[in-house]
């Protein structure tokens, strides 16, 4: 999964002419770019950066290839552990959840909406905390807390305890994906992640898939120890997500620097070498990733909501994701309507969750190979907006096989969360306001649960005509969005390029040396579209 060398960096805009000297290829080897004077090789805030190091593609190639195969399978296992808690609560609901604790779908709903503010600020929170505490230690902590809270839900009597546990799961669960996102990016370039964050999602669908045929295993449990089925899944799904904690807090390192001891073996994973290509070539992708353990400050939290792309990104996300929020409660419910049983039921959300990540995957891939955001994110949306079409429009008296046809269309959406992510980070310019914009938009991808949650009401089950129609009409306003924002960025780049052109040589010299402090603001930034 290497990038070519050069990579692209928007901030010291090799697209536009006189602003900086392209890196290039000398034979197997990169030349340094050089901005003014000479400078010092090693950087005094960063020592593994080194700014005149050379190295080839095929050693840059060697150090992905080890963060891919020691760093990120875990990251994807500890999202797959959350999905998996996530998930749950689906499968519990259509075991009988409500009826057993003496309430309606109207409760859950509620919870549901409860659940989307707290942990919409709990991701706000999440990723200010994780660059103070550090990721590799505050994701464990999450992670063992949301293990102990869902393995908690065995504990639920009535309609109190019910908003209470998951008003609990919400506040240890939003923290850990923003969190994630800070790490990660200090491994790999923009350019790098995209695709990853594909896999990232990708694998949550995985775990949804994994964990409705555990389900249909766990359910049959129901009496077992006095405990209806549903208990008996989250005391499960519990115990796992507190033995993977320990093991995450023994086995993420901090940095590449620090990557021996604990479970990751006696041996460091990078030489001294290898250890300077990975944190070089990071800040030569993006040079305000230098420092990138530095904290958040007030100014990086006016200029990340006084950006009018940020707020592009983060409606995109809200109302992008809306529909998701019946589809994801209630999908073995509504496969249940078919006439399923309810370990049936379970079972077939497996198959339109593993279609949700293929599709994402080479939905985004294509997007990283043809450096194309908005298009592509729009496809994604169309193609949701298709299948809510599709399932609205069936008369009632459809056969079940077709029902569930419609229903796997619209589960199977490319998902466009990680796209809208990878494209709002690579846009930002800067670490502390991509830390900002972070946990903002994995809150805005949790906040629309307060509204989503209302859309399938008691009254219009089972079809859910309304709430369909509903569904509708925020995919289409995303799949417009999308298109919007492409736009928007094409608009910024055009005013970009239009500023430098109409100044003196001096005037860009100086641009370019406070590029780094202005961001995306700096005239020679070059958005991603």
């Amino acid at each position: 999964m290497a990038e070519d060398i050069p990579s692209k960096r928007q901030s010291y805009g090799e697209d536009h002419k006189s602003q900086i000297e392209s890196t290039g290829l000398q034979g197997d080897h990169i030349e340094v770019s050089q901005v003014g004077t000479a400078v010092s090789s090693v950087d005094e805030d960063n020592p593994l950066f080194i700014r005149d190091l050379a190295y080839s593609r095929e050693e840059e190639a060697r150090v992905i290839r080890i963060l891919d195969m020691r760093l990120f399978p875990w990251i994807l296992l500890t999202t797959f552990v959350l999905n998996m808690d996530r998930t749950n609560n689906s499968n519990a609901i259509s075991d009988n959840l409500p009826a057993d604790l003496g309430f309606s779908i109207n409760v859950v709903n509620t919870a549901t909406a409860i659940y989307s503010v707290l942990f919409s600020i709990a991701c706000l929170s999440g990723a200010v905390i994780a660059k103070y505490a550090g990721p590799s230690r505050w994701i464990p902590i999450l992670m063992f807390s949301w293990g102990l809270v869902t393995a908690a839900h065995a504990l639920i009597q009535n309609k109190s305890g019910y908003l209470t546990v998951r008003s609990f799961i919400a506040i240890t669960e939003g923290g850990v994906i923003p969190a994630t996102l800070v790490y990660l990016g200090g491994f790999y370039k923009s350019t790098e992640l995209a695709t990853r964050l594909a896999w990232f999602w990708g694998v949550q669908n995985i775990a949804s898939a994994v964990s409705g045929l555990m389900a249909s295993g766990l359910l049959q449990l129901r009496g077992v120890g006095g405990l209806e089925g549903w208990k008996w899944l989250f005391i499960v799904d519990g115990i796992i997500t507190v033995f993977v904690a320990v093991a995450t807090w023994f086995y993420l390192p901090r940095n590449v620097a620090r990557t021996k001891g604990g479970l990751r073996g006696f041996k460091p994973w990078f030489t001294d070498r290898q250890a300077k290509i990975a944190v070089t070539r990071v800040v030569r992708d993006d040079p305000a990733k230098r420092l990138y353990e530095s904290t958040v400050t007030w100014t990086d939290v006016k200029d990340t909501i006084t950006d009018p792309a940020m707020w592009g990104h983060w409606t995109i996300t809200a109302i992008g994701l809306t529909p998701t929020t019946p589809l994801q409660t209630y999908l073995p419910t509504v496969i249940k309507s078919f006439n399923f049983n309810v370990f049936v039921a379970n079972a077939l959300t497996a198959p339109p969750y593993i279609l949700t990540c293929i599709t994402s995957v080479v939905n985004i891939w294509h997007s990283d190979r043809t450096r194309e955001r908005g298009l592509h994110g729009a496809f994604g949306a169309g193609w949701q907006l298709v299948g809510w079409i599709l399932l609205r429009s069936l008369p009632d008296n459809t056969s079940r096989g077709v029902k569930y046809f419609a229903a796997c269309v619209v589960q199977s959406w490319p998902y466009t969360h990680p796209l809208c992510i990878a494209w709002m980070s690579e846009n930002t310019g800067s670490v502390g306001k991509r830390t900002i914009a972070s946990g903002a938009i994995i809150g805005f991808a949790n906040i629309y649960g307060t509204w989503g949650s209302q859309i399938y009401q008691a009254k219009d089950s089972p079809n859910f005509r309304t709430g369909n129609i509903i569904n509708i009409v925020f995919a289409g306003i995303a799949t417009a969005l999308w298109v919007v924002q492409k736009f928007y960025y094409k608009y910024r780049n055009a005013r970009n390029a239009r500023l430098l052109a109409g100044m003196s040589d001096s005037e860009q010299e100086k641009e370019i040396r406070e590029a780094e402090q202005k961001g995306n603001r700096s005239p020679t930034f070059v958005f991603t579209t």
